[in-house]
């Protein structure tokens, strides 16, 4: 089992980010954390890096739900969502497949959420 699923599209970077997070939006779910580790790299280390964006995704929702199902999964929150330049013209969407990062967790409500949280990602990174 793989632990996430992708996309590679035709795009410029910051539209292939602005549909990502549109399609995050309809599924319900909000970006609590962007990443941008281009800039990041730059300004730490001086290096060059490509376009690379790390979305930090929460469905608040299934987020209450995971928390009372297992209380250390914050551990695991929230999703990462990635948009990376991935050559001339294409980007990368991949998202974390919450049902194989939370395989390791033994609670098998814990695992019915992932399950329902993987098919709303799966859905963000088709529809892009």
């Amino acid at each position: 089992m793989s632990y996430y699923f992708n996309k590679t599209i035709q795009s410029s970077f910051d539209d292939a980010v602005s549909r990502t997070i549109d399609e995050l939006k309809k599924e319900g779910f909000g970006i609590l954390t962007d990443i941008n580790v281009k800039e990041t790299l730059k300004k730490k280390l001086d290096v060059d890096f490509r376009n690379y964006r790390i979305l930090g995704a929460c469905n608040p929702p299934f987020a209450f739900q995971a928390l009372q199902a297992e209380d250390k999964i914050g551990t695991m929150l929230p999703c990462s969502v990635i948009v990376q330049e991935a050559g001339p013209g294409a980007v990368e969407i991949a998202a974390i497949d919450p049902a194989a990062s939370m395989s390791a967790v033994n609670n098998d409500s814990l695992l019915v959420i992932a399950g329902q949280v993987r098919e709303k990602l799966k859905r963000v990174v088709n529809n892009i």
